[in-house]
């Protein structure tokens, strides 16, 4: 099998303004990709820039997606070891593209068994829950949202944090006295606090039955994770410090973190995350599947990559719930309320609309 050629979409969703501690982005900056096979079938991939905490926009992913797809073509798609090391060679980081291409490849592989991309990766399916992502705001304007989504029979809230310590503690108390208390709720921080903020907040939301606090602090504080746990009861889990099993054994080595958030614009795609998630198994550290702001056909391959990962105990895949106006997949990941599940359909089994494509700008390699 060969590659003959990728189409590469500047693959804009609008969506309403969501807010995190560093930054606010009011449409998501993806890219999607069909890389095409001389067997007559093709392999898709999507990414989802997020240039406030992976340092890639969706520019530099549309100018390296055309450089990949040179790279690649005439090549087998099913040597997905060799493909992968081609664009490491070629360039380093710039994981939220690689992502896309990994995927594609695993999109192709599972195509040309004819089966579903978790049963190729030796999985099964198995009940998703998903989590609901409040985003930074006013504590009332949170509070009514966090409301809003338990009527709607929500599970779990995510609350995005990271602001000033006095004012993040006071949007908790605001959701729990609008909520009460049963409503798990997980916090991110989404690296806002330093390690004084940091220990302020986590020790003054301890009351407030909070199920674990998402990156704290900045990468280049990791050193005082270790501190930070011993001082409070509030859980930690390592996002932007874990980009790969490298940064996994690190943090886990050091006692940095009680699990780790995974996710595919951070990994470089499935074939790392796969490492990232057997090295916690190890050792008994938990993971939660995440991402950015993709689509329902990135959000597929995630749930692929989570029924083979029993390792994933966390879901926060919601993705393409927060506020994205149009929905430019078919088929793939479908949703009843808040649990997830996925058609018996080989490979990824999602694609684009071409009505959204045709309005998408569009190159060939």
């Amino acid at each position: 099998m060969k590659i003959t050629h990728t189409e590469i979409y500047r693959f804009s969703i609008p969506m309403v303004p969501f807010a995190i501690a560093t930054g606010t982005m009011d449409y998501a900056q993806n890219v999607f990709i069909r890389i095409y096979t001389d067997e007559g079938f093709y392999g898709v991939g999507e990414c989802s820039a997020f240039p406030m905490i992976v340092g890639e926009t969706q520019d530099t992913c549309l100018v390296l997606a055309k450089e990949f797809a040179k790279l690649w073509k005439g090549k087998n798609p099913l040597e997905i070891e060799e493909r992968l090391q081609e664009l490491d060679w070629f360039i380093a980081k710039n994981t939220t593209i690689k992502s896309a291409f990994d995927m594609a490849l695993y999109d192709i592989a599972a195509k040309a068994k004819n089966v579903p991309l978790y049963q190729f990766l030796g999985g099964e399916p198995r009940p998703i829950v998903t989590d609901i992502t409040v985003g930074i705001s006013s504590p009332e304007k949170m509070a009514a949202q966090a409301l809003e989504f338990k009527n709607n029979n929500a599970e779990v809230l995510k609350v995005k944090l990271g602001k000033n310590p006095d004012e993040d503690i006071e949007r908790i108390k605001t959701i729990r006295e609008a909520i009460g208390f049963e409503l798990p709720i997980r916090i991110d921080a989404n690296q806002g606090w330093n390690y004084d903020d940091a220990l302020q907040a986590l020790k003054a939301l301890e009351k407030f039955n909070i199920e674990f606090c998402e990156q704290p602090m900045r990468t280049y504080d990791d050193k005082f994770l270790p501190e930070l746990r011993s001082k409070t009861s509030i859980k930690i889990m390592a996002d932007e410090s874990c980009y790969n099993y490298y940064d996994a054994e690190k943090l886990i080595e050091a006692n940095a973190c009680d699990y780790i958030n995974i996710k595919f614009s951070k990994s470089g795609g499935i074939t790392e995350a796969k490492k990232i998630h057997d090295v916690a198994a190890q050792h008994n550290i938990p993971c939660m599947m995440g991402g950015m702001l993709e689509s329902r056909i990135a959000l597929s391959a995630k749930v692929h990559f989570a029924y083979t990962s029993p390792n994933i105990q966390f879901y926060d895949m919601d993705t393409c719930m927060l506020g994205q106006l149009e929905d430019p997949a078919i088929e793939g990941v479908q949703f009843n309320g808040y649990h997830i599940s996925l058609p018996e359909l080989p490979g990824i089994g999602a694609d684009a609309n071409e009505s959204f494509l045709n309005q998408c700008e569009k190159w060939i390699v």
